[in-house]
């Protein structure tokens, strides 16, 4: 199915459901596609595959666009911005790498602030992120 220009459409909703959420879900259609699926299912009575399907969804799901901004991220980030310098301490990089996994549904990942390439990783994760935050500034 095509994806639908209009967004406020029922065949959109429809079309939204039927992408896959996950690696899960990826995983499934591939087995589906080469037959795997249908010959471990006629060999094994229950091979555990949905709650394997699942449990890789929730690890490596896909997202389309990141999440909203609650008002308190926002009011937070805001403030981060205002005062932010170029030099950032262990707490500002952990504030920074969990708001960027929690609005862009990523694993969050520790960063060491001694470590070689964690400048380059945060100036991403922080224009992603103003992206997001200027959204609302129009």
């Amino acid at each position: 199915m095509k994806q639908p220009k209009d967004k406020r459409t029922k065949e959109y909703k429809e079309w939204l459901e039927q992408q896959p959420k996950g690696l899960g879900d990826v995983v499934e259609k591939i087995t589906k596609a080469t037959g795997v699926k249908k010959l471990i299912e006629t060999l094994f009575d229950d091979c555990g595959c949905a709650e394997r399907q699942e449990l890789l969804n929730n690890m490596f799901p896909i997202r389309f666009k990141p999440r909203c901004l609650t008002l308190d991220e926002y009011k937070e980030y805001k403030t981060f911005r205002e005062n932010r310098s170029m030099k950032m301490d262990t707490k500002q990089i952990a504030y920074i790498s969990k708001l960027f996994a929690s609005v862009f549904n990523r694993q969050y990942v520790k960063l060491c602030p001694t470590c070689g390439g964690t400048a380059t990783t945060l100036i991403g994760y922080i224009d992603k992120l103003d992206k997001v935050f200027e959204s609302y500034e129009l």
